[in-house]
């Protein structure tokens, strides 16, 4: 198959989407299939997070996402993308993104009676509560709604998201996990050296978080956390890896704490296996890779008990789990990870990372695009011409 990719985010840049592309691009082409890059021209092209293979890319021009430095909004490119396909018609166009370029595609791809599909990635409609634009919540969801519904199905990481999409009007749905990289997140990537140059002390107990240091990611509950777990280990730090509009502020208010910035490969791997916990207090994520990035190095972590937490962990078997939204929940878990000595979670975490290879989701997704290609009804019924 050829497959048109259609994004507006992509390595270099640093989240879960760019990361989860990437990884799902480079499982399409060693499977022996080529791939279409679309997406926006970055201000750093970096070569070395380019696919080997059959790739050739379209760059667009883009504008940058408002409170999110690095990122950007594709502009809708309508007649470069008719152009590319009409010379080079791909087997099916797939819509990472909701923006302009991604509704773009949709639009050029139906015309054209390409099949599309889409996917869900980011709960960003649900961002407005914490920017005080919550009003906007609603009618971001309407956009999304008709959006993905333009397509012939529309791709999400667990279970529960696809019900919760279906339940909000959002047809064919359906399941594309997420992988881990067990031989780059290991509990070998340990760096003595790293603690302690955290730390000044080797052996203080590293409290860990991954992440955008921003309000949709529930900081202040995993700062609450941290000092949960110090009551009971009064040497532990915590080290914060990522970056955001957060961070000025809370190196102001916690000099205390040590901030990396963003960490990327390696360094992000001894990263996390250089900590003994991992505290991800988030509430707005469609999947969370750092957890499973954090359990595939063998910490003991807590979270809530959904995306990635609520499709693959088991409370007191391999992490530690809060009902969603259950802050003294979440709060109590951080102190029972402090006080008992009896609990082996690292272990069981690194177990179950085991069996989530990047491998097995890529060859699902081949499966659901190819069925759908197939579908004799799908230039029908599916895409119909607008």
């Amino acid at each position: 198959m050829k497959i048109a990719l259609v994004t507006e985010t992509y390595p270099p840049e640093v989240n879960g989407v760019a990361m989860t592309l990437h990884r799902l691009g480079t499982g399409i082409l060693a499977e022996g299939h080529a791939i279409q890059l679309v997406r926006p021209r970055q201000s750093v092209e970096a070569k070395w997070c380019h696919f080997d293979g059959q790739l050739e890319e379209l760059l667009v021009g883009g504008l940058p996402l408002l409170g999110y430095n690095g990122l950007q909004i594709g502009l809708p490119a309508m007649r470069r993308l008719k152009r590319l396909w009409q010379r080079s018609r791909p087997d099916v166009v797939y819509v990472t993104t909701g923006g302009p370029l991604g509704g773009a595609a949709i639009w050029v791809a139906r015309r054209m009676q390409i099949p599309v599909v889409s996917s869900f990635h980011t709960n960003f409609h649900s961002y407005g509560a914490h920017y005080g634009v919550g009003l906007l919540q609603g009618i971001g969801f309407a956009y999304l709604r008709t959006f993905h519904n333009f397509t012939a199905a529309t791709f999400a990481p667990t279970r529960a998201i696809c019900e919760e999409l279906a339940a909000q009007g959002i047809l064919n749905t359906r399941v594309m996990s997420r992988g881990v990289d067990c031989e780059l997140y290991q509990p070998a990537t340990r760096c003595e050296k790293l603690p302690a140059s955290w730390l000044g002390n080797a052996t203080a107990p590293v409290v860990l978080y991954v992440g955008r240091i921003a309000q949709e990611k529930n900081l202040n509950l995993a700062i609450r956390g941290f000092y949960e777990i110090k009551r009971n280990q009064p040497d532990a730090r915590f080290v914060l890896v990522g970056d955001g509009p957060m961070r000025v502020k809370l190196e102001e208010a916690h000099p205390e704490f040590i901030f990396t910035g963003f960490q990327h490969g390696a360094e992000l791997a001894k990263c996390y296996g250089s900590a003994d916990f991992f505290l991800f207090p988030s509430v707005t994520e469609t999947f969370g890779n750092v957890l499973t990035e954090a359990m595939a190095s063998g910490l003991a972590c807590v979270a809530y008990d959904y995306a990635a937490a609520g499709e693959y962990a088991t409370d007191g078997a391999n992490a530690l789990l809060a009902v969603k939204g259950d802050e003294s929940g979440f709060l109590a878990a951080a102190s029972r990870l402090a006080n008992d000595t009896e609990l082996s979670l690292g272990g069981a975490a690194r177990d179950l990372a085991m069996r989530l290879s990047w491998g097995a989701v890529v060859c699902s997704y081949l499966v659901d695009v190819s069925s759908m290609i197939q579908c004799e009804g799908c230039s029908l019924e599916c895409l119909e011409i607008i």
